[in-house]
């Protein structure tokens, strides 16, 4: 099983002083444990259920960039970013170049986004649903033409939501044939099936029934096209609290047994945020008791 790391929340001590050195200390660490992803989220708002919308957030690329100077071996990469917050174009572009800046370790995490108080509150359109996935799937489409190639497609791009003349990437990424594309949701109708034509991974939460069942229906979709379900790597999102099974928190084994029953309903990649990610000895009790026996899952 690969293991990787999201953090999804910069409320640590210091205050915004302290954020960057704290940020760069912990993506060392867990590079250097060997997790292999290491993610931040797409928002420029705090979300519900981890904390208030006014907590600090960072913008997503630029963070990313940050933290590919600061590790030299973890994929980097949003989970997942908002399709309608960026132009195609500079979607692959940014991605192309965390990829090439980084010696290809980027990833393109993307899905249809559903935040609707930070897009109204910091001015973003934000589109009807099925609009949303109207841009993601020519989003998608450009994207695949971006990366063909050595310099990309010299073909114009004709979308009901974009237009764009010539499908020029120079660099083109290290990665190839493309930088990995994530594609986040378990949305049944859509979302999978543009996972099963257009992307390299999945990304789907919850427990074990409902994300086998979600693989499942990529299968399905997959089948429809003549494509190979285990071409597209499944990985879920969780959140984690390691302690000593008190107060909602898991031992290492109640994690590893917990990430066993993850494996055995068909995931390959769990990404996880974890609780205090910034006391260090957090992320060295996962590096000596939970990674290792994660590795035989």
């Amino acid at each position: 099983m690969k293991v990787g790391l999201q953090i999804n929340r910069f409320t640590w001590p210091g205050g915004p002083e302290a954020i960057g050195p704290t940020l760069a200390r912990i993506v060392r660490d867990a590079d250097d444990i060997g997790f292999d992803s290491i993610w931040v989220m797409d928002h420029f708002f705090q979300i519900r259920g981890i904390g208030p919308a006014d907590e600090p957030m960072l913008e997503g690329w630029t963070t990313l960039g940050f933290m590919a100077a600061h590790s030299s071996r973890a994929g980097l990469g949003l989970m997942v970013g908002g399709v309608h917050y960026r132009q195609p174009g500079l979607w692959v572009k940014a991605a192309t170049t965390l990829d090439v800046l980084s010696g290809g370790r980027a990833w393109l995490g993307i899905g249809a986004a559903w935040n609707e108080q930070e897009s109204r509150g910091l001015g973003f359109r934000f589109p009807p649903l099925g609009e949303r996935f109207e841009m993601l799937e020519e989003t998608l489409a450009i994207a695949h033409g971006m990366w063909s190639g050595e310099h990309g497609s010299e073909e114009a791009f004709e979308g009901r939501q974009f237009q764009a003349e010539r499908l020029l990437n120079s660099p083109q990424s290290l990665s190839r044939p493309r930088v990995p594309i994530l594609i986040g949701g378990g949305g049944e109708k859509k979302t999978l099936r543009l996972v099963a034509r257009y992307a390299d991974a999945c990304n789907v939460f919850g427990t074990p029934e409902a994300i086998a069942h979600k693989y499942g229906i990529l299968a399905e979709h997959c089948a429809a096209i003549g494509r190979d379900p285990d071409e597209i790597e499944r990985s879920t999102l969780q959140q984690v609290a390691l302690g000593n099974g008190s107060a909602g928190t898991s031992t290492p084994t109640q994690l590893i047994d917990r990430f066993g029953d993850l494996a055995d309903a068909g995931a390959q990649h769990v990404i996880f945020g974890v609780r205090d990610v910034a006391d260090p000895a957090i992320l060295e009790r996962f590096g000596r008791e939970v990674l290792p026996a994660l590795r035989d899952l």
